[in-house]
């Protein structure tokens, strides 16, 4: 079976590639069988020269190859009819802007498996980028929070070269007295834990933070059952709220009270209540006036999240009153961080993070008869049809959502 590592054409650029040149021959040691072709690319984090000088071939000629797989949406004009693609599609929530693409992909017979949709038996997602929003998003409210503050300046996570240079700057900070809160048990909320925990933050109970003062910077980690609660009074359950969380409302507002900055690192469902209103961040006791909100939902759970922001321009300001955008560093607003393509600002990392993913769990599966599942499960579409378990998409392809 012959792979393509195809060249990222969605704009803006984006330099992330599934696999670093070591970790192609990694997969090439590992599955003699397999051989890998690298489309040419002049905005890849790593370089063509790297990749011809790890043995493989760099071309613009991929016809050959069976398996297309790169990270973001490829353009309509670029898809090759009636091979396998695997890239992130942003099509299984039915987002109206890449209806048209879908359409394509089932038009040209081709196989599409996203990779959102890689998940283990349980559902669970094994591969994605996950950490590194969580780190970059953490990284970006500390540096909103010393730019508004004129506390210290740091560089923006793009002009740095790895993490490991991320967390050198860091460390040249001193963080004042602030009450931190971080929502999310997954990878995006430890990955920016990992940069509390690098500043050597205290982590603090829900009980003691919502309760205590501090004289030095602390925070608190809550999921759902801690900033949701049934509508009934009765005891509720993690699964059950993921399971239908129709009756359950928000909790959030004890932790308003008491948080300074808040990063959202939750996955947010259909049907959730929302963290907190544009209501209620007019209430007099609303302490927050940081966001980093690394989930993005756009008018959703987070009020003070009206628009995406950029790498370019990171940061704005939200006016609770009007409700309107305001500049970042105005008096009385929330400032807020909402890049919603965080991982892009640190795409060497990231690469070979998803790189280890994507090889422990699914090129097994082509040369182990997908004994696990992994493939028929990820598989969006097939001879030009939509595959049962996303026969929901029916409707949208049609445009009848």
């Amino acid at each position: 079976m012959k792979f393509a590592l195809i060249k990222e054409r969605k704009n803006p650029p984006d330099r992330r590639v599934v696999f670093s040149p070591s970790k192609l021959k990694e997969a090439i040691d590992l599955f003699p069988e397999c051989s890998f072709t690298v489309e040419a690319s002049d905005i890849r984090v790593f370089p063509d020269e790297q990749y011809k000088n790890a043995g493989f071939e760099v071309t613009d000629d991929l016809s050959d190859c069976d398996v297309f797989i790169g990270v973001k949406e490829v353009p309509i004009a670029a898809l090759v009819p009636d091979k396998k693609y695997f890239f992130f599609s942003h099509t299984i929530k039915k987002q109206p802007y890449n209806r048209e693409l879908l359409r394509a992909i089932l038009d040209k017979h081709i196989e599409l498996y996203d990779h959102e949709t890689i998940v283990n038996e349980k559902g669970f997602r094994l591969i994605g980028f996950g950490r590194y929003a969580g780190l970059v998003g953490a990284y970006n409210g500390i540096r909103a929070l010393g730019l508004r503050d004129g506390l210290f300046n740091l560089p923006k996570v793009e002009t740095l070269a790895d993490l490991d240079a991320v967390k050198a700057e860091l460390d040249k900070i001193t963080l004042p007295n602030i009450k931190i809160l971080l929502s999310g048990t997954g990878k995006v909320a430890y990955g920016a834990k990992e940069i509390l925990d690098h500043l050597k933050i205290k982590e603090v109970s829900d009980a003691l933070y919502l309760t205590s003062q501090f004289t030095e910077p602390v925070y608190c980690i809550v999921d759902v059952m801690e900033y949701a609660k049934r509508k009934d009074g009765k005891v509720g359950s993690t699964d059950e709220f993921y399971r239908d969380p129709s009756g359950y409302e928000s909790n959030f507002m004890p932790y308003a009270k008491e948080t300074d900055f808040f990063i959202a690192g939750h996955f947010y469902g259909d049907g959730a209540p929302y963290l907190f209103s544009r209501e209620d961040a007019k209430h007099p006791d609303f302490r927050i006036r940081l966001v980093a909100d690394i989930s993005c939902d756009i008018d959703g759970p987070v009020a003070s999240t009206i628009r995406p922001s950029t790498i370019a321009n990171p940061f704005y300001g939200y006016d609770p009153i009007t409700e309107k955008e305001v500049p970042f560093d105005t008096e009385g607003a929330i400032t807020v961080m909402a890049v919603d393509n965080l991982p892009c600002e640190l795409p060497k990392d990231a690469s070979e993070g998803f790189g280890d993913m994507f090889l422990a769990h699914v090129l097994p599966a082509f040369f182990n008869g997908d004994k696990d599942g992994i493939l028929q499960r990820a598989k969006i579409t097939e001879n030009g049809k939509l595959t049962l378990r996303f026969a929901y998409l029916h409707d949208y392809v049609d445009g009848n959502e």
